[in-house]
């Protein structure tokens, strides 16, 4: 008969076993709990293509979100971009580079806070943080009164991931083959990523960027002032690529007159359509499913040859 210990451990493994994720393309390493000294431990899902080889190097590419990127069956809304099958067709194909990706789990009540960009929370007064903070709560996208911690992430991101990924796998570990990506919230960090750390990332695919920052058009002072963040922190044109795109169903409906202030800012710091996209999806929504269908045009954009 097994003891309590026994059963416990038994427990302990099959719900670790559980978590595993499927892919149909390439392998996942899981570090669970990948600890830091600049935000909460979290799950890390890395991305190999078939026939990883330590005797090449690979681009990388971090992804936000990270539990909602490989397997339907694992995610909360059985949706999943399922970037192991869509990168993985597209390195067989030679349309992009050989490509690690690094998924990066959110934080649940603190993914708001993480990925908030906090540069452009501080110029805001009093009352428009209470606004903003009063809305979140309303919708429980966080628990207690809002502070952004999106710096922390990002020298989380940068100086402790990064540096741990090009340690211990055959990474390029230069700009030129560094790129960011999520959406929603995850497009918004993505473009701020690129705008804080123009050394480091080459690429930013932001696919639906929730330029509201809460959820509504109306009383909003957040679009604005991401808009006057971007005429000044922009990195350069000639070196970098950024990708958006927005539906108009459900949340992607509040974006287009957004996306397009953001769009003429674009255009005025010098970005062309060599090294800028936006892309409007008529009928599409704010879903994995309306992502995993349009996600090899990001892909293809910033990891081609």
């Amino acid at each position: 008969m097994m003891n309590r210990t026994t059963i416990l451990l038994l427990l302990i493994a099959m719900i670790s076993q559980a978590q595993i994720i499927q892919v149909s393309s390439g392998t996942i390493d899981r570090i669970e709990k990948f600890k830091s000294t600049k935000v909460d431990a979290r799950n890390i899902d890395i991305w190999l293509p078939d026939g990883y080889s330590t005797a090449e190097r690979y681009a990388v590419l971090y992804m936000h979100d990270g539990q909602m990127l490989f397997d339907p069956k694992s995610t909360w809304n059985k949706q999943a971009w399922q970037v192991d099958s869509i990168a993985g067709a597209l390195i067989q194909k030679n349309k992009i580079q050989k490509t690690i990706i690094v998924g990066i789990w959110n934080n649940g009540l603190k993914r708001h806070p993480e990925y908030f960009p906090q540069k452009v929370y501080s110029t805001f007064a009093i009352e428009q943080k209470k606004l903003i903070s009063d809305e979140l709560l309303k919708k429980k996208k966080i628990d207690t009164e809002f502070k952004p911690i999106s710096d922390s992430y990002l020298e989380f991101i940068v100086h402790e991931l990064k540096p741990y990924i090009d340690q211990h796998y055959s990474t390029y570990t230069d700009r030129d083959h560094t790129f960011i990506s999520g959406s929603s919230m995850g497009g918004l960090i993505s473009l701020y990523a690129i705008c804080e750390y123009p050394e480091v990332f080459g690429g930013a695919a932001c696919l639906s960027t929730h330029w509201t920052g809460i959820y509504q058009n109306h009383d909003n002072p957040i679009p604005d002032a991401i808009v006057s963040y971007l005429k000044t922190n922009l990195p350069a044109s000639q070196s970098h690529k950024i990708y958006f795109d927005y539906g108009d169903q459900t949340l992607d409906s509040l974006y287009r007159p957004w996306q397009k202030k953001v769009d003429v800012v674009m255009k005025a710091k010098g970005f062309t359509p060599k090294n800028w996209k936006t892309q409007f999806f008529s009928g599409k929504d704010h879903s994995e499913q309306s992502w995993r269908e349009r996600f090899s045009i990001p892909l293809v954009f910033m990891l081609r040859f």
